[in-house]
Order: C-alpha cells, then structure tokens, then sequence
C-alpha cells in the first residue's frame, strides 16, 4: 500500500438538528417557564388545599353552631317545662307519688280517717313492692312505676263505710283500686252499731321512683 493510504482518514463533524443548535438562545426563556409552570402548580394546588380546609371547617362550626343552638332551644324549652310543672310535680311530690315508697305514711294515713270517720277496724297486709307492667307505651321522664298490692279487710255499719275511706285515701296519696267485695254479715235485724257489711279490697300502692343509671360497661385494654 501506498504511503498516502496509510495515513488516517479525518474525522467526520456531527452536525446537530437545527432546532437544537438554536436551544442555546431561548434556552433561559425554557427554564423560566418551566419554573413558572411548576410555581403555578404549586399555587393552585395549595389553594385546592386550603380551600377543601376551608370547606371541611365551614361545616365543622355550622355543625356547631346548630348543635350549640338546638341545646340552647332544648335549654330553653326544659326551663318552660320546669315553670310549666313545677307546681304540679311538688304537689305529687308531697302526696308521695313521687319518690321511695313510705308504707308508714299510708298505713298511718288510714290509721287517722279510720278516728275522723268513726269507722269500724281495718285489717291489712302488705306485698312487696313490684314493677307495674303498663299495657301501652308511657314516657315517664326518667322515672319507673312500681306497685305495692294491700289486702284489706273491713267491718262497715254500710256501703258508706267503705267509700268514705277509698274517697279519703284518693285524696292523700295515689292508688289503683283491683277489686272490692262486699257481703252481709249479719242475718237478723241489726244492733245498734254493730256491723251489717264486711267489705274486702285489693289495692294497689303507687309510686314513681327515679330510673338507675345505665352503667357504662369498662373497656379491657392490654397493659
């Protein structure tokens, strides 16, 4: 080979796309915007944020304020009720409707119209207290009706006797009347002052004694 083919070709020149020879002059424009859209993104994405937080507080305080104006309603109403039955309640309250049954209370309330009334012996006997089972639903405010049965067993002169007794124990505390049965007991002409009827009743003592308190079952928790 000769000399001259032995020595090296010259290197070819890459030759680059226009577009890509003319980045060089815009190129800090490019950067530019690219910082600016990205700033814009931010931007909007930060006010998406904060108005979805503005959104969940706007609900959050109407959901207070509606809460904080139904208990001052609630508030409100229990006050007119208050005033409204206040004088009702103290008056059940004094002729013992209202609160632990007080059997003295009862026995010694027959004990002094049995003396103003002049009337003949009562026996009783006492149940103990049950819960009344009512047949339709009734809102009692937090209270339970209960119910003490009397056997009661009375001599009368006549039927006078008796409603004289049921009428007087009516106005001094409450009670249901279940069953009265009255039979003669003397067949020939009567004494003076001695007994004709007999008379026997079952009442039923009430009272309203305030509910226990639901009890708040205690959660385990591993130490």
């Amino acid at each position: 080979m000769s000399s001259a083919s032995r020595k090296a070709k010259p290197a070819r020149k890459t030759v680059l796309p226009y577009w890509l020879r003319e980045f060089a002059l815009i190129r800090l424009q490019v950067i530019v915007l690219v910082l600016t859209v990205a700033v814009a993104i931010t931007a909007v994405s930060t006010s998406r944020w904060y108005w979805h937080q503005a959104r969940d507080y706007q609900a959050w305080a109407q959901q207070k304020r509606n809460g904080a104006r139904d208990r001052l309603f609630n508030a409100e109403t229990e006050k007119r009720e208050i005033r409204l039955y206040q004088p009702q309640y103290a008056a059940l309250r004094e002729r013992g409707l209202i609160g632990q049954e007080n059997r003295l209370d009862w026995v010694d309330a027959m004990r002094q119209i049995q003396e103003q009334r002049k009337l003949m012996p009562i026996t009783y006997e006492l149940e103990p207290q049950q819960p009344v089972q009512m047949d339709g639903a009734m809102e009692l405010g937090g209270y339970r009706l209960h119910g003490s049965r009397m056997n009661l067993h009375m001599d009368l002169l006549h039927e006078g006797d008796l409603f004289v007794l049921l009428e007087d124990l009516h106005q001094r505390s409450f009670y249901s009347p279940q069953e009265c049965s009255i039979k003669r007991t003397a067949s020939g002409p009567p004494a003076p002052l001695a007994p004709t009827l007999s008379a026997d009743c079952t009442l039923n003592w009430l009272t309203l004694t305030p509910a226990p308190a639901p009890q708040v079952a205690q959660q385990w928790r591993p130490q």
